[in-house]
């Protein structure tokens, strides 16, 4: 049954990502899109905490959670295997100091699954690195004091990202992991910039740049965790996960091309190719994009299937980052962190009387400075969220679900202010695959 649910979810998840653009950020339209949150629907109600770990749900933050003790409501013989998939849909207000806008998106966030060998454990998976979708329309005033399109940028995209990683039980306390990830995918993008005639109206027909992307590249993320009884029934955890710098490689191609603008919506019908443009001779065909390395550090304390709090903090300096077949003028890279803090309570686990009372309630914050510089102001995000998770039938499996509202950017300096609120959907599966036989 658990695996039937798990294709079904999937199927509709996979299906809303070809269906709708996975974002909605006019600040996608730097490098190469927006970074993901790389984690559950658990951890993002959290407000991103992933310090917090349990023998039920997958961790895809650090690999060390791979592995872990064995259950005493399974006479300690093994842990469960775990699955997780989930979804999420975006609502967005865009706000400028002239107008505002709104839109949406539905994304597939993750699909994962975490399979105990004895001491160690093995966890692979599928879920977004980057995500691209952006219309930015930019007027100026005609001779009659109206307002007409002078360009227009669309986007759309990103990079995906598959994972197979290992972790290892050194003691009872402290365990190790690491996973090997492969980045996979395309963004295109697309630019016209408007002529006018002596009347300062838009010619009929427009010429366009085209861009496609298509993006690859390995790289490691390694990953410490401890756990330790502190007193009593108190516990304190802390995890460590480092990923190295990596490259990833852009294999681009531009054409031009010429559209004929029609009606009031100024609706582009695509007429024919002007050109291929020559990349290879501007050494942009391809490029090596070197992505920065990634540390995270966490520390909580908690009474096990009780309450937990915790604080992590990660940092990766961007400042080197480069991608000159995108390169603009008003946009730099510089360090990027993000501070969480969060945690979880459940009124009683074991309860037979009120199910209210078996479910986890979650909630945290979040404070991000996000690495890109645009026109002198630095893009920083922050975010509130609060969650729930509830428990099906046997307790070991749950549905999460996920509310978070935030704010990203700043109106300043002729820039978007973003207001967005997140609903997300998880599901959380355990079963029993590995069971001693026994004989009378």
């Amino acid at each position: 049954m658990i695996k039937k649910l798990v294709l079904v979810f999937a199927a509709i998840l996979t299906f809303q990502v070809y269906a709708q653009e996975n974002g909605v950020s006019p600040y996608s339209f730097y490098g190469i899109g927006v970074q993901k949150f790389k984690g559950t629907v658990e951890n993002r109600s959290m407000g991103g905490l992933s310090v917090a770990l349990d023998s039920i749900h997958v961790n895809l933050r650090n690999p060390a959670s791979y592995t872990g003790n064995n259950l005493e409501v399974w006479n300690g013989e093994n842990r469960p295997v775990k699955f997780a998939v989930g979804g999420s849909h975006s609502s967005v207000n865009l706000k400028s100091n002239t107008s505002e806008a709104s839109s949406s998106s539905t994304a597939f966030d993750y699909l994962a699954i975490n399979i105990p060998v004895g001491k160690a454990g093995v966890g692979f998976g599928l879920l977004p690195f980057t995500s691209v979708g952006y219309q930015i329309d930019n007027f100026n005033t005609d001779n009659n004091g109206d307002a007409v399109i002078s360009s227009s940028f669309n986007g759309s995209g990103g990079v995906n990202k598959a994972f197979l990683g290992l972790g290892y039980q050194v003691t009872r306390a402290l365990s190790l992991g690491v996973d090997f990830q492969y980045n996979f995918g395309t963004i295109e993008s697309d630019a016209l910039l408007f002529n006018f005639d002596d009347d300062n109206t838009p010619l009929a027909r427009q010429s366009k740049e085209n861009n496609r992307s298509t993006l690859s590249g390995l790289n490691l993320n390694l990953g410490l965790y401890y756990n330790t009884k502190f007193y009593k029934n108190l516990e304190v955890s802390t995890s460590l996960v480092y990923a190295p710098k990596s490259t990833l490689v852009s294999r681009n191609t531009r054409s031009l091309s010429r559209v004929l603008i029609a009606g009031a919506r100024r609706d582009q019908q695509a007429e024919d190719l002007i050109t291929n443009v020559d990349l290879e001779s501007l050494n942009l065909d391809k490029v090596d994009l070197e992505i920065p390395s990634t540390l995270s550090i966490g520390l909580g304390i908690g009474q096990i299937r009780k309450w937990f709090v915790g604080a992590e903090y990660t940092v990766q300096d961007k400042s080197d980052f480069n991608n000159p077949f995108t390169t603009t003028g008003n946009a730099t890279f510089e360090e990027a962190s993000v501070f969480a803090l969060g945690g979880y309570y459940i009124p009683q686990y074991n309860s037979y009387t009120s199910y209210f009372n078996r479910i986890v309630y979650r909630a945290g914050i979040r404070q991000e400075t996000t690495g890109l510089n645009v026109n002198g102001e630095s893009i920083d995000e922050f975010g509130m969220s609060f969650g729930l998770g509830l428990p099906l039938s046997g307790g070991a499996s749950n549905i999460n679900l996920g509310f978070e509202f935030g704010k990203r950017g700043t109106t300043d300096n002729n820039l978007i202010e973003e207001n967005f609120f997140n609903l997300r959907i998880g599901l959380s599966l355990s079963d029993r695959w590995f069971q001693k036989r026994k004989y009378n």
